[in-house]
């Protein structure tokens, strides 16, 4: 079972993944594309040419694990990410899409509170 929070930073690589790649492989696709520290607990998501494969490493605690996923139809359908960028931060929400067989390009969101965004109301000053 694959469980994560949703605080965990989450990163789609842009390129596509020889899936014979095990954590050596793709440990040298993160170091050198410099998406992020890989034993930092972020999770990096690489998928094959075909779309069909997807493989998800992270550090977990003591040692780095992978989750691999084939998927017997259908392809994994990766967001538009820009020409030049090495991968993608997508949040958990996403990423649940994506492994669902939801197009994110197709995602239409909501407007939705978020503390970072959100002002106080100031109550007027009193006069003495």
């Amino acid at each position: 079972m694959l469980s994560f929070s949703d605080r965990t930073p989450i990163y789609l690589y842009a390129g596509v993944c020889d899936m014979r790649k095990s954590f050596d492989g793709l440990l040298g696709l993160i170091e050198q594309a410099r998406i992020a520290d890989a034993l930092s607990g972020a999770w990096f998501v690489f998928r094959n040419r075909r779309g069909d494969k997807l493989k998800i490493m992270y550090f977990d605690r003591d040692g780095l694990a992978i989750w691999y996923k084939r998927l017997e139809q259908g392809r994994f359908q990766w967001p538009s990410i820009e020409p030049g960028q090495p991968a993608m931060s997508i949040d958990a929400s996403d990423l649940r899409l994506i492994l669902e067989g939801i197009d994110l390009d197709s995602v239409h969101r909501r407007k939705r509170w978020h503390p970072a965004t959100a002002t106080t109301p100031v109550p007027p000053e009193r006069s003495a």
